[in-house]
C-alpha cells in the first residue's frame, strides 16, 4: 500500500499506558553520575536540604537533578528490561522503576516495549499526559538521575503535532494533544444537524495528512485470502446513500460520573455528541463484491491511518452481521452534511456505524479486515468497556467484559446550564436539551421535573420523523431535540431540574450515577440534573 500520509511518529496506546503506569508507580529518578557509597549522615543532610528547597514545577521534574538519588548511565538502565532484572525506564534525566506495577496492568505486554529505555519519544506525542497531577505521580516512582549525556530528549524529534488542522474557537478542548474537544452546550442544540465546525472532536493520535491522489482502501478476507484495493474514486463509483445519524463518545457526560467518584478519562461534559447527514456507499454493497456473506461469528476490523511511533494504527471492530445488514446502514462516508469530510472528522473516508459507540466509527479509514475474531487493538480489548460499580483498578479484568457497541438511552439538559439563571414566565421556565438511544431505538418520550420527581412534564420533541407507527423498525439513528415548560413554585430562588428519556424499547435512564459508576466513566446516562437560579 502506498504511503498515504506524511509519516508522523505518533505514540501508541501501549506507550500511553506505560506513561500512566509510570505516573502511578514511579519509584525513582534518573541521574547523571554512577552511584557512590554515601554516609547515612550525608544522606540525611542532603535529604533535609532538598526538602527545604522550593520544589520545582511538576513539568520540570524530569529535567531536574535529584541530589537525594543516585546517577545512572543509560547502559545501566538498559540492563533492566525484564521481570527478572526489573523494569526501568527513563524520562528526561529521571530514572523510574516500574517493575511492581507491570503485573497489575492490562497492557503489560505493550508497556514492555519501552523497558530499559526512554519514554520521551512517546510522551512527545501523547502530550495530554503532561499535567501536574500525572507528572507529580510519576515523580513519586523516581529512583535516580540519568547521565545528561545519555538524555534522549525530544529536541531532535519531528513534531507529530506540527500539521494539525485549524479548529473553530467555539470548541472547548478537553485535551490539546491529541486534540479532543466539545462545543458549548448552547450551540449544540441550535440546529437539528450539528455543523461540522462545532461537531465534537475525538482523536487518539495526531491527525493524518492524507494525499487524495495516493489514497487507497484495502479490504481483506482473512479466511479466504481474497482482497481488494480501492482508490478514492472507486469508492465514489458505488451508489451514494445518505443517513442522518448521531455519533456519541462512550465517555460523554463522564464529568458527571466523576463527581460521584473519581474515574479515569477525558473530562467530557454533555456535548461529546453530534448529529449529521453522512453520505457514501453502504459497506455491505462493497463487501458483496468480495464474495462476503453475513456470518454471526465473524467480525469486521476497521483500521485508521492515524498511527503511533511503532506504526500501530487506531483500530476497532463490529460484527459482520451488523456490517452486512442493509438495514444496519453502515456507511463508508466521504461527506458530512453535504460537503467533504474535514480532516478532524476523517477525511477522506470514515466508517459510520449508526447506533454504535463513537469509538467504532473509525476515521481516516485505510484498511478493512474480515476476521473470525474481534480486533485485538487496545481500544477494542482494553478500553471502551463497562464494569460493575464494585470493580476498581485493583481487580479489573478488561478481557472479561464485552466491548461497548450499541449505546444506552440518554438525555441531557442543555439550557439552562447548571448554576445559571433562568427567566420565569407565567410561573414556568423553559428547558431544552437532546435525547438519543443507540441500536436504532427511537426516543418516544422525554420527562422533565422541577420538584424532585413528584410531577413530570412531557417535553415537545423535534425528530427526523414523528411517526409513532414506525417506532419498532429499529432504524432510528438520529437524536431528538426537546423543549419542556416546567412549573416552579412562586417565591423560590432556585430549583433543580431533571430530565429522563424513554426509547421505543421502553428503556429508561437510571436515576443516579451511584449504581452505574464504572472506573472508566463510560456509558454515563443517569438523569440529567441542573441547579439554576430563578429570575422572577
Amino acid at each position: 500500500m502506498k504511503s498515504l500520509i506524511r509519516k508522523l511518529p505518533t505514540v501508541t496506546h501501549c506507550l500511553r499506558l506505560l506513561w500512566e503506569l509510570l505516573l502511578e508507580q514511579r519509584i525513582a529518578s534518573l541521574n547523571i553520575q554512577q552511584q557512590h557509597p554515601i554516609s547515612e549522615k550525608k544522606v540525611l543532610v542532603e535529604e533535609e536540604q532538598y526538602q527545604n528547597k522550593a520544589q520545582p514545577d511538576a513539568k520540570a521534574f524530569h529535567v531536574t537533578v535529584r541530589p537525594d538519588l543516585p546517577t545512572y548511565q543509560l547502559a545501566d538502565v538498559s540492563k533492566h528490561n525484564s521481570k527478572e532484572s526489573g523494569v526501568w525506564v527513563t524520562y528526561g534525566i529521571g530514572v523510574y522503576d516500574i517493575t511492581q506495577f507491570i503485573p497489575q496492568h492490562p497492557g503489560s505486554d505493550k508497556i514492555m516495549l519501552a523497558a530499559g529505555g526512554a519514554i520521551d519519544p512517546f510522551w512527545h506525542t501523547y502530550q495530554q499526559h503532561n499535567t501536574t497531577e500525572i507528572l507529580t505521580l510519576l515523580e513519586s516512582f523516581r529512583i535516580g538521575n540519568l547521565n545528561p549525556l545519555d538524555d534522549v530528549g525530544t529536541k531532535d524529534l519531528f513534531d507529530p503535532w506540527s500539521n494539525e488542522p485549524k479548529r473553530h474557537p467555539a470548541l472547548q478542548p478537553r485535551s490539546e494533544r491529541p486534540f479532543n474537544a466539545e462545543p458549548d452546550t448552547s450551540l449544540l442544540i441550535d440546529s437539528f444537524l450539528t455543523p461540522a465546525e462545532i461537531f465534537y472532536v475525538r482523536n487518539h493520535l495526531p491527525v493524518p495528512d492524507v494525499e487524495i491522489s495516493d489514497y487507497e482502501l484495502e479490504i481483506e478476507d482473512e479466511v479466504t485470502g481474497k482482497n481488494l484495493t480501492f482508490k478514492f474514486e472507486d469508492i465514489k463509483n458505488y451508489e451514494k446513500h445518505s443517513i442522518t445519524a448521531t455519533i456519541m463518545c462512550g465517555g460523554n457526560r463522564r464529568s458527571e460520573m466523576h463527581n460521584v467518584k473519581a474515574v479515569k478519562g477525558l473530562s467530557w461534559g454533555i456535548a461529546a455528541v453530534g448529529n449529521a447527514v453522512w453520505s457514501g456507499p453502504k459497506l455491505c454493497e462493497i463487501l458483496k463484491d468480495l464474495g462476503i456473506e453475513s456470518d454471526d461469528k465473524r467480525h469486521v476490523h476497521f483500521e485508521g491511518l492515524d498511527e503511533d511511533p511503532t506504526s500501530t494504527k487506531y483500530s476497532a471492530s463490529i460484527t459482520l452481521a451488523k456490517a452486512m445488514d442493509p438495514r444496519g446502514d453502515v456507511i463508508l462516508a466521504y461527506e458530512m452534511n453535504g460537503v467533504p469530510l474535514s480532516r478532524d472528522h476523517g477525511y477522506p473516508i470514515r466508517v459510520v456505524v449508526p447506533g454504535v459507540v463513537g469509538a467504532r466509527n473509525v476515521k481516516w479509514l485505510g484498511r478493512i479486515i474480515i476476521s473470525t475474531k474481534e480486533s485485538d487493538s487496545h481500544w477494542q480489548q482494553m478500553d471502551y468497556k463497562g464494569f460493575s460499580p464494585s470493580t476498581d483498578w485493583h481487580n479489573v479484568d478488561f478481557l472479561a467484559s464485552p466491548a461497548i457497541q450499541n449505546m444506552p438511552v440518554t438525555s441531557a439538559i442543555c439550557s439552562p446550564t447548571s448554576k445559571g439563571t433562568v427567566k420565569v414566565v407565567d410561573g414556568y421556565v423553559t428547558v431544552k436539551g437532546y435525547a438519543w438511544s443507540g441500536g436504532g431505538n427511537k426516543i418516544v418520550r422525554v420527562d422533565v421535573t422541577g420538584d424532585g420527581g413528584k410531577s413530570w412534564q412531557t417535553a415537545e420533541l423535534e425528530q427526523e420523523s414523528n411517526d409513532l407507527s414506525t417506532v419498532s423498525i429499529g432504524r432510528h439513528w438520529s437524536w431528538t431535540l426537546w423543549t419542556a415548560k416546567v412549573p416552579v413554585v412562586k417565591g423560590i430562588s432556585d430549583v433543580e431540574i431533571w430530565s429522563k428519556a424513554v426509547d421505543s424499547s421502553y428503556n429508561v435512564q437510571p436515576e443516579s450515577f451511584e449504581n452505574t459508576w464504572n472506573l472508566r466513566g463510560m456509558l454515563s446516562n443517569a438523569y440529567s440534573r441542573v441547579k439554576v437560579k430563578l429570575n422572577w
